[in-house]
């Protein structure tokens, strides 16, 4: 009598488990794109203004980094040199002219479309007109740039051939947070779950046996 009792409890919290953990998977998707960043006290900051309107100042250092992110909050940041100093030491100052510092790290392998091999990152010096935008400086160091009818910039320097922030299945993909994390905290409730509810019902049968 205790047993039938005990095991629909026991498969409920059971399928709660399973249920946490596919809901899990479900919403692991990315998207693969550029994302937009400024070099504020030393540090990569999403930029807040798209390239196309963004308009930098004259020793500003700003980066693009191709990768797979879910969203801003998990955006990968720019890789290699930073400084202004010395990625524009050989850009002179002009007058009627500003020199914005550009980080370009077409990102890795694992975030490359099918078929295509990401460039090494590089650094440039866009020495352009004063009232230039973000785009306008790197149009003129790594053409070609291709952009959607939405105006979201989706390749540089050809790069990718194809494609522009189409969602990307993120669930076979390593993510550097849960690397020896362990067991997420939705699964671990669930364990918890299964044990409470495990340990009422055998509290309930011997309670009926007394």
């Amino acid at each position: 009598m205790s047993r039938r009792r005990t095991t629909p409890l026991v498969l409920a919290g059971l399928l709660l488990v399973l249920g946490l953990g596919s809901a899990g998977q479900a919403h692991a998707v990315g998207y693969r794109y550029w994302s937009f960043w400024d070099l504020t006290g030393g540090q990569w900051t999403y930029a807040t203004q798209g390239p196309s309107t963004a308009r930098p100042s004259d020793g500003d250092v700003q980066g693009f980094r191709f990768a797979v992110s879910e969203d801003s909050q998990h955006a990968t940041k720019p890789r290699g040199a930073t400084g202004f100093a010395s990625i524009c030491a050989r850009t002179p100052a002009q007058q009627g002219k500003k020199r914005v510092a550009l980080v370009i790290d077409f990102g890795t392998s694992t975030d490359a479309p099918s078929g295509e091999t990401p460039p090494s990152p590089r650094t440039a010096c866009a020495r352009v007109p004063s009232d230039a935008t973000s785009a306008e400086a790197l149009a003129s160091v790594a053409e070609p740039l291709r952009y959607d009818t939405n105006a979201l910039l989706c390749a540089i320097a050809a790069y990718p051939r194809t494609g522009c922030g189409e969602p990307v299945s993120t669930a076979s993909r390593p993510q550097p947070d849960a690397i020896g994390s362990g067991p997420s905290v939705g699964l671990l409730a669930g364990a918890a779950a299964v044990a409470a509810l495990a340990g009422a019902a055998i509290w309930q049968a011997r309670r009926r046996r007394s």
